[in-house]
């Protein structure tokens, strides 16, 4: 028999989460289907699991570097079993917290894997064995994504690492080859640097992080190598033997010709996939773009009357937080609002050290859109709070309308995605640059370089 629900959740993602809790917190009654993660990757996989060991390898760096600072610490070793029990720690924890709020909410957990049967009904095979088939009124699909293992030869028999496996080594590999320059890739390449890894990334465009401008990704790429790790531009991956754990030897292939780059491990960091895979979304009446995401309205309303798409596997920016405002949209919806997608600002960071951020238009894409901009850039060393931190590398960057109004900001420096919440604060509001220009900010903070830098805006 079928059990009814106002309203179904396939996914507890971060945007799906938030829905289930508002709508059964309203009066209604909500399940919330999935399969594993409960909170979704976020607490449990990527952002923060991989942010927490990141700032483990931070300070493994910061004690090696502690004698610039007349900091005296001796040998610094790092056990990596304490790293991964410090983030599982921070994991259960955050479960725990996910669990409460469902609790308090009132919205039911259901652990089982979700597959439609027909319009708005779901049958649902429980992890702990049996079924359930629910049917509701609306439905929200919040199925994420998963990360994509490249056809290459010998690669999937190789069982490379992707982000969820590499953030559970507890031993420290002797050379991590890491498939793909993004913004996974990067992150993982300098922590497992810092830990004590020989790294090399291969990237098969001619720079990594390939959505930056050349000045950016250059600045990044230079910062990386500072520290030893070997980056391989204009590289595609021809074959794969071994495997990972024990010894791989990849093959590539440059304007150079082909050599072998061998390791101890291998990271596939090379994008991610929709996990849409036998839910059944046809059966829904639900289609697909040709990118093999859910198709969707700027209200993310699918094909299906009843059913709302949430996150990545919507097409949305791969994200937290644009999950995280998809929840807002589809909320604003329901009650009648007029909230969308439409030529909504995301911002994002890139947590390596020092960090990149990002918002509005990269000086590139200004470019090619044909607009009349001035560009403004101000060297990190010249914001004051850096000469105390000695953290003085990189730079910030912005652009800027012939109406004077700020379209993009960069930086690549200390406390990147701090700052670039100021900038994106002045953008919401339509400001002129003039008045970050000429704002009073606190002495000596990193944001006061924006005042510098927007005292360079050259003239029209």
């Amino acid at each position: 028999m079928s059990e009814h629900y106002d309203a179904v959740v396939i996914g507890s993602g971060e945007g799906g989460k938030f829905l289930a809790w508002d709508l059964a917190k309203a009066g209604q009654r909500v399940a919330v289907v999935e399969r594993r993660w409960i909170g979704g990757s976020c607490p449990n996989t990527n952002c923060l699991p991989s942010k927490n060991e990141i700032w483990s390898a931070e300070v493994a760096h910061l004690a090696r570097s502690a004698g610039r600072y007349g900091v005296e610490t001796g040998p610094v070793a790092v056990d990596m079993r304490r790293v991964v029990g410090r983030k599982r720690a921070m994991v259960a924890g955050l479960v725990e917290m996910h669990l409460d709020k469902y609790r308090d909410s009132g919205a039911e957990l259901v652990m089982g894997t979700a597959r439609f049967t027909g319009p708005r009904t779901i049958a649902v095979a429980l992890n702990a064995g049996g079924s359930r088939t629910l049917t509701a009124d609306r439905i929200f699909l919040n199925l994420g994504t998963r990360p994509d293992v490249p056809e290459v030869p010998g690669l999937r028999e190789a069982d490379p690492l992707t982000n969820i496996e590499a953030l559970e080594l507890d031993a420290l590999p002797d050379h991590l080859v890491v498939l793909g320059g993004g913004y996974v890739g990067l992150e993982l390449a300098q922590a497992y640097r810092r830990f004590g890894s020989a790294v090399t990334v291969i990237e098969r465009g001619p720079r990594i992080a390939g959505r930056e401008d050349p000045d950016v990704a250059d600045e990044l790429a230079r910062l990386l190598a500072a520290e030893g790790i070997v980056i391989r531009t204009g590289t595609e991956v021809v074959r794969v033997s071994g495997r990972s754990g024990e010894a791989v030897e990849t093959v590539v292939r440059s304007g150079e010709g082909e050599a072998v780059v061998a390791g101890s491990h291998i990271l596939v960091a090379a994008g991610r996939t929709p996990n849409i895979d036998g839910i059944g979304l046809d059966l829904a009446g639900v289609e697909l773009t040709g990118r093999g995401t859910i198709r969707v309205d700027d209200r993310l309303a699918t094909t299906a009357p009843g059913i709302w798409a949430i996150g990545e596997c919507a097409g949305s920016p791969a994200f937290t937080h644009a999950s995280a405002d998809d929840f807002r949209v589809i909320r604003d919806a329901l009650a009648g609002g007029k909230r969308s997608t439409a030529g909504r600002q995301m911002p994002y960071c890139l947590f390596t050290d020092p960090p990149l951020a990002r918002v509005g238009l990269s000086e590139t894409e200004a470019r090619a859109g044909g607009a009349e901009i001035r560009v403004a850039k101000l060297p990190m060393r010249a914001v004051l709070r850096t000469r105390t931190t000695g953290l003085t590398e990189g730079f910030m960057k912005a652009v800027i309308g012939p109406d004077d109004r700020i379209l993009g900001f960069a930086m690549l420096g200390t406390d990147a995605g701090e700052v670039m919440a100021a900038v994106q604060v002045a953008m919401l509001a339509g400001l002129p640059y003039q008045a970050l220009r000429d704002a009073i900010l606190a002495h000596p903070t990193a944001a006061e370089g924006l005042n510098s830098l927007f005292a360079g805006v050259p003239a029209r």
